[in-house]
């Protein structure tokens, strides 16, 4: 028997709605990127937009965030794809962490 136990799932309950039950169960962690007085605001869109295959608007979105609040949370997985992306964005020089979802 494994270890962790599927959430119930009612008939009729959708996927979207069983991720969401997922998510409020376990937090997971966050990756939060860091400003930093390095790195120019079109690197850091072009980063996010090679590590997370997100489109230009979505990527300028959390790097304004980054530029002007100080941080932006630009995931929120399980331990090991959090410390992935954590990861690959520090070998483009990001300043990156990771820290328990609340």
């Amino acid at each position: 028997m494994p270890d962790t136990a599927e959430p119930v799932v009612h008939p009729g309950t959708t996927t979207e709605e069983k991720t969401d039950e997922l998510k409020t169960l376990d937090p997971g962690y966050v990756v939060v990127v860091w400003n930093d007085p390095v790195n120019f605001m079109d690197y850091v869109t072009h980063v996010f937009m090679k590590v997370f295959g997100w489109a230009k608007e979505r990527a300028e979105k959390h790097m304004l965030e980054v530029h002007q609040q100080g941080r932006s949370v630009v995931a929120r997985e399980g331990f090991e794809k959090a410390e992935h992306y954590v990861h690959r964005l520090q070998g483009y020089h990001l300043q990156a962490t990771m820290e328990k979802g609340l």
